[in-house]
């Protein structure tokens, strides 16, 4: 494993959480809603809170090949309007039914089921807008790469994945498998969007952080299934062990907890390797990936 020491003044965390928030506040700050219900549910599911986790990658990633903050604020913004989207309709009775998401009710219980289907639709295509406006070098590979992550070879197939799984055995092979689309594909492309600010797709260093995306995006699955059976629904901010009820296959159900604790932290392991051709550049993102296992919400 590689060893890595912390460095003064490294908090991306904080920062870019920060600067999301307020990039995202423009987004809707520059809009003249034509339905007004609707462009609230769409603020409702946005600037609610959240990890920010993805944006966060964004910033983190690039600033590691040297990307201004500007370059990064489109494609952090995009990526975070598609989880949104995810959640949201994630949430929906036909998908998980929760009734409450970061310590709220979900949109569909606070505005109704097919308003939240249209929200989540708009805040898909919003994700493509504010992309496509800042027109940011490498712009097709990054639509080309936020796409994929999101569809039929990416979130939406996981989910499918997911709704199929219920009730049913999968092996550690095929969860890994379920989990690699439905959450590490967008945590992947939030490190490629990253990525791709700085350099072309052919940049070796672009394949290292591919690898480190892939290591913590199965990572902090393994850690969201743990925390589903020993975490804190006031922390977590939603109900725990909604997986058994509803018969979801997990990490814990089939490795137990500390099997399931061990495989995360090998992952970590996996994701620190693949840092090393990135040097000190890439402490901020060490940093992230131990938070990822970490983090108690």
């Amino acid at each position: 494993m590689v060893s890595v020491e912390p460095l003064a003044e490294r908090d991306i965390i904080t920062t870019a959480r920060t600067r999301t928030e307020q990039v995202l506040a423009q987004v809707f700050e520059r809009a003249t809603p034509v339905a007004g219900e609707l462009d609230a549910a769409m603020r409702y599911g946005v600037l609610g809170g959240g990890k920010r986790l993805r944006p966060v990658l964004v910033y983190a990633a690039g600033r590691a090949l040297g990307a201004a903050d500007t370059a990064l604020d489109a494609p952090a913004a995009a990526i975070e309007l598609i989880h949104a989207y995810s959640l949201i309709h994630d949430d929906l009775p036909a998908m998980d039914d929760d009734d409450m998401r970061r310590g709220r009710p979900t949109v569909h219980r606070v505005y109704n089921e097919a308003m939240a289907i249209l929200t989540g639709d708009a805040l898909q295509t919003l994700a493509f807008e504010v992309l496509a406006e800042a027109r940011p070098p490498r712009l097709g590979a990054m639509v080309g790469a936020l796409a994929h992550a999101s569809g039929r070879d990416g979130m939406a197939a996981g989910q499918a994945l997911d709704l199929c799984a219920v009730g049913g055995q999968l092996d550690v092979d095929a969860l890994a498998t379920m989990h690699r689309y439905k959450t590490g594909a967008l945590i992947r492309a939030a490190v490629r969007l990253g990525a791709l600010a700085a350099v072309d797709e052919d940049d070796p260093r672009v394949a290292a952080l591919d690898a480190y995306a892939a290591a913590i995006g199965l990572a902090f699955q393994i850690q969201d299934d743990i925390l589903d059976v020993a975490g804190d629904a006031a922390t977590l901010g939603k109900a725990t062990g909604a997986d058994a009820a509803r018969a979801k296959p997990t990490y814990p159900a089939l490795l137990g907890l500390e099997g399931a604790r061990a495989k995360a932290l090998g992952l970590l392991d996996e994701a620190l390797d693949a840092l090393a051709p990135l040097g000190e550049r890439a402490f901020p993102l060490a940093d992230l990936a131990r938070h990822m296992i970490d983090r108690d919400h």
